[in-house]
């Protein structure tokens, strides 16, 4: 993806939060570049003063990858479990990251997981947990860590991932506002 396009990402994320805090019609894209139209899974995180914020994602869309972005930019800003929806005196001072998804890829040793190139999607019984490879590196961690971080953020013990869990990886194309 060209600059410009994650510029336009950028744009279009930020604009739709402002749009749909302030209770104004989402923005669009009239003809967006051939990159914007692949139907990419993404992932939309919002930090405020260096803190996260929100960040909602989706692996898969059946849709074109500017709307998939939009759809998360709201969910982040308004549905994230973590955190109360936005409000507009919220606007001020926000950091927006998008990492764009590749397909997922189920592994069958954790030794094929590569710290600072992999995400983890992590599934065990009803449970979930996901994180983006930026996590890792943001934190300094290494491949175990990772793992019981993941498992944490199903809601699991953190050693769940070793026995009885379906771990997937995939990469990110991560690009964000300085």
């Amino acid at each position: 993806m060209t600059k410009k396009e994650q510029q336009t990402l950028l744009n279009l994320a930020r604009n739709t939060i402002i749009s749909k805090i302030n209770g104004q019609p989402l923005p669009i894209i009239d003809k967006p570049a051939e990159a914007l139209q692949s139907e990419s899974g993404c992932f939309v995180t919002i930090k405020k003063h260096g803190q996260l914020r929100g960040c909602i994602g989706s692996f898969i869309s059946k849709q074109p990858l500017w709307l998939t972005v939009r759809e998360m930019a709201v969910s982040a800003a308004t549905r994230d479990p973590r955190f109360y929806p936005m409000k507009p005196e919220d606007l001020s001072d926000f950091r927006l990251e998008i990492s764009v998804l590749s397909p997922l890829q189920q592994i069958q040793s954790v030794e094929e997981i590569k710290v600072g190139t992999h995400g983890i999607y992590l599934i065990k019984g009803q449970a979930q947990g996901v994180l983006l490879p930026q996590v890792a590196t943001e934190y300094g961690w290494d491949r175990e860590t990772f793992l019981r971080h993941t498992s944490m953020k199903a809601g699991l013990p953190e050693n769940a991932w070793q026995k009885g869990s379906d771990i997937y990886i995939f990469s990110a194309e991560v690009f964000g506002e300085d």
